[in-house]
């Protein structure tokens, strides 16, 4: 009975610390609003964002998708080489310099950045990504080609690893010129941290 009662109490325990361990997730639409938004695209609005994604579509022009897809097998492919010329080309150009001082500036707020050509092809980040190609994704789907002001924010995930809860926050890019999409940017957003600084304790 003894033994049968303490495997209980070690199971209720193991519950219990596992709820602590990931708490409620937070309200993503309260969080990420239209004034977060907006300081959002203050910094997107950065000269260096809309050069950069410019000069990646003139050079890339419209790929057809075996040779976007040929661009995403190198990269994974990079991820696992010594050799990573052009996960290196990316992660040194202005526009990922930039995004990385953005999100250090954030001391913890964004957890990654990362900002996408008319081909859904990744120009700059802050970190380096799972693939090169977004164009399949919703993070671009829902972005670039909805119209210049398209907003997508996708739905809150646990970082069990982290301990946080995090959110995307996608949105169109614009020609400051002609008002047209040029493509889309990607903002992690950690919300528990957001939430945190949101509370009237802070």
């Amino acid at each position: 009975m003894r033994r049968i009662a303490g495997t209980l109490i070690l199971s209720i325990l193991a519950l219990t610390g596992s709820a602590a361990a990931e708490p409620p997730a937070p309200d993503v639409a309260a969080l990420i609003d239209d004034a977060f938004i907006a300081q959002t695209r203050e910094w997107l609005a950065n000269p260096i964002v809309p050069l950069s994604v410019k000069a990646q579509n003139d050079l890339r022009g419209n790929l057809d998708q075996t040779a976007i897809d040929a661009l995403d097998q190198q990269w994974v492919a990079e991820r696992k080489s010594d050799d990573k010329p052009l996960i290196s080309a990316t992660l040194s150009a202005p526009l990922s310099i930039y995004l990385l001082r953005i999100q250090a500036q954030t001391l913890g707020l964004y957890t990654e950045i990362f900002v996408m050509d008319g081909n859904g092809l990744n120009v700059g980040q802050s970190a380096i990504t799972g693939d090169y190609w977004q164009g399949d994704e919703a993070k671009f789907q829902k972005t670039f080609p909805a119209g210049a002001d398209a907003v997508f924010i996708d739905e809150a995930e646990w970082d069990e690893e982290r301990k946080i809860w995090r959110a995307q926050l996608n949105l169109a890019l614009t020609d400051p010129e002609t008002a047209k999409p040029i493509g889309a940017a990607t903002v992690e957003v950690n919300l528990t941290e957001l939430q945190r600084r949101n509370s009237p304790a802070s």
